[in-house]
């Protein structure tokens, strides 16, 4: 947008040859006498204007997110960023002597008419003091005091100055008041208010205060010879109640309802989240059955974030990983300098030397941890391996991958002194994507080597995870209802087929090796999934027998031994002659199962 806003402002210099005027520096006391004493005409000129400028205000739902009325959050952060930018002075002038800009009458080209009424008050105030002052320096030095005019004289003197004295002191109140009780502050007592919501002028009062903002803008697009757009980066929208969102995007169109309102809104959220909290708000029964339909209604651009190129993706886990080798460097350097603090101490530590040992036999393993570390996170962004094409499109879940490989690869340290098999960095690292990428299918196939361990089963450990999950998938696809909302923190199902049977097949051995150094899979998915196959596996109880239909049986039997037909037909006779007797409902047949 800054690219496109400077585009435009260098096309619009070689088109007419005005340059836009500053509101800084020298620019400011121009602006000021502008707004006092001129009043602004909308020309043909000004709306054919292509150059922009385009403000850029944040605002943060999370922050808000604990008040009553969010959308009055956004009002007051809107003001507040505009007055920010223009500084308080401008906006309080123009809220007191400010002047709403005109239509020009016909094709009138000038956009600055001389506002009469204000020259003529402000002279006629100029006038009525200095002739106030000079009445007062008559009778009280100019005049003998005996005389009779000397009197007179003062009471005209001090009222003439008194009378413009104070109209010049309200104006400066007026716009004091103004420069230090800002419109936030205003929007903010007005929120405080009890019963608010009851009152029919707080929205009255609101609109009041949006409007004299927009009025503001419009006078600065024709002072500073450009078009402007504020733009508001609405984020963290999908993190609160559906009533605050509700309260929002009512806030957003209203303030877009004018067809001239020099607002742009981007909402950052995820859709299916902010249509759920349109639906299941209560005050939007029958206007949000379908939330999507609303956004549609809400949303004039669409635009969804594309799939991330391999290119940016690796720089992003790049830029990740060199924000987490900064801090190694800095841990690596912090024990390097207590070694050699230690070592210049060697008088002081000949009595423990069995200490020292053991901290000497610790820093070989931190050495040695770090490297590995390192190892682990240069795979992670390696152009010519495989597994960045696993990680998500995501900055955050970048961050923690590279935040827990860390973790994983010391704790790996640790264990790996009595443990026979030890996995690779690579391998470690590969295990935090899978854990990270599809919890719930890898705490699945756990649950099942972990189910058939303790019936006394236990899988060779070299058989492959993915052979497990094959093995149990239909299982588990027996249980999609009951786990559907963890099912959907799973990632691409071809591209866990693609990990596990292809690039990175993970054996039981090396599962369980790494399990025990893994810290970014929620065990509780592992718990829930063994309750429900648990509950799954039972078996309802054989209903009591009765003699008649003992009897019953034994004559069926018989009549099927004796019968000379083929097995398959005699069973289909049976089937359909004899059915056995429902004794809870007065011995009437029903059909066999």
């Amino acid at each position: 947008m800054q690219q496109e806003a400077t585009q435009r402002e260098l096309e619009e210099l070689q088109r007419v040859q005005w340059r836009p005027r500053q509101v800084r520096g020298w620019g400011y006391p121009q602006l000021l006498w502008y707004l006092v004493f001129l009043q602004p005409i909308i020309t043909e000129v000004h709306l054919r204007r292509k150059n922009v400028q385009f403000l850029f205000i944040r605002f943060s739902a999370w922050q808000y997110a604990g008040t009553d009325k969010l959308w009055a959050g956004l009002v007051t952060t809107l003001c507040e960023g505009i007055r920010h930018h223009y500084g308080a002075l401008p906006f309080s002038v123009y809220s007191v002597l400010g002047n709403k800009p005109a239509t020009s009458p016909g094709f009138c080209q000038r956009e600055w008419h001389c506002r009469l009424r204000v020259c003529l008050a402000l002279l006629a105030l100029l006038a009525a003091l200095a002739l106030g002052v000079g009445l007062l320096y008559l009778s009280l030095g100019g005049l003998n005091h005996t005389a009779p005019g000397g009197s007179l004289l003062k009471i005209f003197g001090g009222a003439a100055t008194t009378l413009s004295g104070s109209g010049l002191l309200m104006a400066v109140y007026s716009v004091g008041k103004h420069l230090f009780v800002s419109q936030r502050k205003k929007i903010e007592r007005l929120v405080t208010r009890e019963k608010f919501g009851s009152q029919l002028g707080f929205m009255c009062e609101v609109k009041k205060e949006v409007e004299l903002l927009t009025d503001f803008l419009c006078f600065l697009e024709i002072y500073q010879r450009r078009r402007l757009r504020v733009v508001l980066e609405v984020t963290g929208l999908d993190t609160c109640y559906p009533e605050r969102v509700v309260g929002v995007l009512n806030a957003i169109n209203t303030l877009l309802s004018d067809s001239h309102a020099p607002f742009i809104f981007i909402l950052v959220v995820d859709p299916s989240i902010l249509a759920a909290c349109l639906e299941s708000a209560g005050n939007m029964k029958g206007t949000a059955d379908n939330g999507y339909l609303f956004l549609n209604r809400t949303v004039t651009l669409p635009f969804s974030v594309p799939i991330m190129g391999r290119r940016t993706k690796l720089q992003f886990l790049h830029d990740a990983v060199q924000s987490r080798d900064d801090l190694l460097f800095r841990e690596i350097t912090r024990k390097l300098r207590q070694a050699e603090c230690q070592a210049g101490e060697g008088v002081q530590l000949l009595a423990v030397e069995t200490q020292a040992e053991a901290e000497r036999a610790q820093g070989r393993i931190d050495a040695e941890a770090s490297r590995r570390i390192q190892e682990a996170l240069f795979c992670l962004h390696d152009e010519h391996d495989c597994l960045y094409e696993f990680v998500p499109d995501n900055v955050v879940s970048m961050r923690r991958i590279v935040n827990t490989v860390p973790i994983t690869m010391r704790l790996l340290q640790q264990q790996q002194q009595t443990d026979f098999v030890r996995p690779t960095p690579r391998q470690a690292v590969a295990w935090v994507v899978l854990a990270n990428q599809w919890p719930c299918r890898l705490s699945w196939v756990l649950q099942c080597l972990e189910d058939r361990q303790q019936v006394g089963g236990e899988p060779e450990a070299h058989v492959r995870l993915w052979d497990v999950f094959c093995d149990n998938s239909r299982e588990l696809h027996g249980m999609t209802k009951a786990l559907q909302n963890v099912l959907d923190l799973d990632g691409d199902p071809e591209l866990f087929e693609r990990f596990l049977g292809s690039d990175f097949p993970f054996t039981v051995a090396e599962a369980q090796c790494l399990l025990r150094c893994t810290v970014n899979l929620d065990h509780s998915i592992r718990r829930r999934m063994g309750l429900i196959r648990a509950v799954s596996a039972l078996k309802p109880p054989s209903p009591p027998k009765s003699p008649a239909r003992d009897a019953l049986s034994a004559a069926h039997g018989a009549t099927n031994t004796a019968g000379a037909s083929p097995r398959g037909h005699v069973a289909l006779r049976t089937s359909e002659t004899h059915h056995p007797l429902d004794w809870a409902h007065g011995g009437k047949p029903r059909p066999a199962a």
